[in-house]
């Protein structure tokens, strides 16, 4: 089922990705591991202290685990 409270489009920042608040549920350090290995999309530094995902990108990943749950 998908989140309704996710953005479609736009950029969202790990606070809005990672469970509670957001729909992945993992660590941050399971996370970061994911993104160095290629497992979750690859971030967007937007200055010294600000990374960001694409809203797509991480849709993609918890439709497809959602898909694949049926």
């Amino acid at each position: 089922m998908p989140n309704p409270s996710f953005p479609l489009t736009g950029f969202v920042r790990l606070s809005s990705i990672l469970a509670p608040t957001g729909p992945i549920p993992v660590s941050k350090s399971t996370w970061w591991q994911g993104v160095k290995v290629g497992r979750f999309p690859k971030p967007h530094k937007l200055g010294p202290r600000t990374t960001v995902w694409k809203a797509e990108d991480i849709r993609a990943l918890f439709e497809v685990k959602d898909a694949t749950d049926v």
